[in-house]
This record gives structure tokens, C-alpha cells and sequence, in this order.
């Protein structure tokens, strides 16, 4: 845990929402007396829910043959 007055919590916020964000906790005073709390965001993770996208997403039949020749050249450089 780290303590900082005001002042060089301005000068230095940066740095400090860097630490917090690595998991340090960073206490911010005023004349001596703390009176704020710089924590790390509790990550949320979401469930991934398959089929999210279904009717949203069109493929076309065609969607894996062959490339043309000239846009294979093109991706080639030639």
C-alpha cells in the first residue's frame, strides 16, 4: 500500500491508475489525514453465450474457395 498526498497524486496520476491497475492500492491524502482510496477494477467476466449472433451473421456458400488469381497476386505483392 502506498500513500501520497494530493499534490503528488496530481503530478503523478499516471504512474498511480498504472499501479492500481496491477493490483496496488494507493491511499491519497490531505494534509496528513487520509481521505481517498485509488483500488484496482474487480474484472467482470461475462459467460459466454453460444448462439449470440445467430440470424446476425450471413456466410456465403462460396465463403472457402479459391481466390481469384489476380487478388492472390495482389496479396503476394506481384
Amino acid at each position: 500500500m502506498q500513500k501520497v498526498n494530493i499534490h503528488e497524486a496530481k503530478t503523478q496520476f499516471s504512474r498511480l491508475v498504472d499501479a492500481a491497475a496491477n493490483g496496488e492500492e494507493i491511499i491519497i491524502a490531505k494534509a496528513g489525514k487520509p481521505t481517498a482510496r485509488l483500488v484496482p477494477l474487480a474484472r467482470v467476466k461475462t459467460k459466454r453465450r453460444f448462439g449470440a449472433l445467430k440470424g446476425k451473421i450471413r456466410i456465403d456458400n462460396d465463403f472457402d474457395a479459391s481466390l481469384p488469381g489476380d487478388l492472390i497476386a495482389a496479396f503476394e505483392g506481384r
